[in-house]
């Protein structure tokens, strides 16, 4: 990515910051008295910062000047009560700020993934998973670091800023005109700093998602690097991933070598001004003794914090440019709403397809990067079939023809260009979301299961279903026997994506979700044709049990499959090129008729996709 590309995407300008404020700030209000006893205690932290110094001089000029111990015992009892009452201070103040700031991030977090579970497959399917997952590492964790330290370090170093310079100025304004001679090369260190940081530190983190990907893909892909021997290979550029990263990160640290001593000089340079001007002055009886003191040790008051607010510019921008692209995500909109008003589909009908035509990107709006959806080539172009209830449907036709997406609209995945699809006279963007799913269930060719036990993976499809419902979902497919006599019963953990169960059982398992919903009618993405032998037997028995009865629309791999279904459509180019039984089309000698002619020649039959 272009350096130029990186500072627009990422740096904010006054307008965007306030409008992310201005966003931000009523997602604070449960956290209302938090937030204002934080402000609170910043602003005692403060006042304790700059009574210690006071104190100190206090105790010179009224105690050890004046040879009064009295004075000089109330001075030193002073601060010790301000340095004990500064650590109770802090201590609540980072518990106050950090619970409301976490409390914040819990929320965002929460609304930001409750968005993302409602969004369309359109949206899935032109964004990258690494990104939405970004959104919530990253983006999140760059709003976390400000949180935790920066809002603190960030208040409270204007507030020191502001109040040591009223305190400094009422002390003596002549000798503070004399140590603010080195303020305005430090100003200007600082916005140089800020400059060059912003930039290395954007190489930074354009460098480690690099690695972090070049990682992700070597973990990933391991069995075919190592079963072409390729290992050398990626770890050569692995390792120029990680050069870069190393130049990235000396980079920025180069940037901090200069600035760091700047700000040491310019302040042992002002204290040693502050000594022999403040000393010449004291000679000459125009100030006391304890005011240069109160002046050495207040003066760092003024160049720490600029230190520390040009070093937390980045957070500040980082987390900005985090929070922009969160409040982006929930900014989009899903394609395939619920409109006001919308209807219960019936318990059963017809699902008709009325001249539907499609294209992906067509209506997609924008990525979650905020990039408006290009208008993709036309996918299906006025497409129409009727599905009679408990008829089976198979769809067939070549790679890329479109019968997935013919599918996919009409379990509503997708809303069409134009035309309409329909269930029971009722169209499907005319319906309620909860009913949509009820009455069509959608088994994808490979079963998906979520860390947890089998019952709670069938209970998916209707949280609220008792054990005994869950229990006659998996006998409806005939697995309950299979589960119940492992070690575990239906309680045994499948681990992560399913990975203790073999893929048949995770099908067995999508299945048994389809039972408990007990739709009108399902539609299925072959479900059988990735499983071994071994599996797909059981798994066949389960579906021709779950498809009694219900009207079925099967996107069809194996000619076997068509063969077995009441009507078969042939989709190519777009378009339903063909439709009626499979005896209809084989005699027709049509495009069917080729395919299960090529499929039946084959010695082995079974294996012919029908895409072929």
């Amino acid at each position: 990515m272009m350096e130029g590309a990186v500072d627009q995407a990422d740096r904010l300008d006054r307008r965007q910051a306030g409008a992310l404020v201005r966003r931000l700030v009523p997602m604070l209000r449960p956290y209302r008295r938090e937030t204002v006893r934080a402000i609170a205690l910043v602003v005692l932290s403060t006042v304790a910062a700059l009574a210690m110094p006071w104190f100190v001089k206090y105790g010179i000029d009224e105690g050890i000047v004046k040879r009064d111990k009295a004075v000089l015992f109330r001075a030193v009892l002073a601060n010790i009560v301000t340095a004990v009452l500064a650590y109770v201070v802090s201590r609540r103040l980072i518990m106050n700020l950090s619970r409301a700031g976490e409390g914040l991030l819990r929320d965002l977090r929460n609304r930001v993934f409750r968005h993302l579970t409602g969004l369309s497959m359109t949206f899935f399917d032109r964004s990258k998973a690494g990104v939405l997952v970004s959104r919530m590492t990253s983006d999140v964790d760059s709003l976390a670091e400000l949180v935790q330290f920066g809002l603190i370090q960030l208040i409270s170093n204007i507030l020191l800023l502001a109040f040591s310079m009223v305190a400094l100025a009422l002390v003596s304004w002549q000798l503070l005109l004399v140590c603010l001679v080195a303020l305005p090369f430090v100003v200007g260190a600082s916005v140089k700093f800020q400059r060059d940081a912003n930039r290395a530190y954007l190489h930074v983190r354009d460098a480690i998602a690099s690695t972090l990907s070049r990682l992700q893909e070597g973990i990933a892909g391991v069995r075919v690097i190592q079963a072409f021997a390729r290992e050398e290979e990626q770890v050569r550029r692995f390792r120029t991933d990680s050069e870069h990263l190393l130049e990235a990160h000396m980079r920025s640290v180069w940037v901090q070598s200069w600035y760091l001593p700047v700000i040491e000089l310019a302040g042992f340079g002002t204290t040693a001004v502050a000594i022999g001007v403040g000393g010449w002055m004291a000679i000459q009886g125009s100030i006391p003794v304890g005011s240069i003191v109160f002046f050495v040790l207040t003066l760092n008051n003024l160049f720490e914090p600029v230190n520390q607010l040009s070093q937390l510019f980045n957070t500040v921008q980082s987390a900005g440019a985090g929070l922009r692209k969160l409040f982006g995500l929930l900014d989009t909109g899903s394609d395939v709403p619920e409109r006001p008003g919308a209807v219960d589909l019936p318990v059963g009908g017809v699902l008709a397809v009325d001249a539907v035509t499609f294209a992906y990107g067509a209506s997609d709006g924008a990525d979650a990067e905020g990039d408006p959806g290009g208008e993709g080539p036309i996918v299906l172009d006025g497409v129409s079939v009727e599905v009679a209830p408990g008829e089976k449907l198979a769809l067939v036709g070549p790679t890329g023809a479109g019968k997935s997406t013919l599918a996919k609209l009409m379990a509503r995945f997708y809303d069409p260009r134009s035309g309409s699809v329909t269930f029971g006279g009722v169209d499907l963007r005319d319906a309620t979301l909860s009913s949509l799913r009820d009455r069509i269930v959608v088994i994808p060719q490979e079963g998906f299961l979520f860390a947890g036990s089998i019952r709670e993976n069938v209970r998916i499809a209707r949280p609220g279903a008792s054990d005994a419902e869950v229990d006659d979902a998996l006998r409806a497919v005939g697995a309950y026997e299979r589960f119940a006599a492992l070690a575990e019963g239906l309680d045994t953990p499948v681990r992560e994506r399913g990975a203790r169960l073999s893929a048949g059982e995770r099908q067995l398992v999508s299945l048994a979700r389809a039972a408990l919903v007990d739709p009108a009618v399902l539609v299925l993405d072959e479900a059988t044709s990735s499983l071994d032998p071994g599996t797909e037997h059981a798994v066949e028995l389960a579906l021709a049990r779950l498809m009694e009865g219900r009207t079925v629309v099967v996107i069809a791999h194996r000619l076997s499959t068509s063969e077995r279904a009441d009507r078969v459509g042939v989709v190519a180019d777009g378009q339903l090129v063909e439709l009626g039984s499979h005896r209809e089309l084989v005699a027709a000698g049509g495009r069917y008729a080729a395919l299960f002619a090529a499929w039946s020649g084959h010695h082995d039959p079974a294996a012919v996709p029908a895409s072929t």
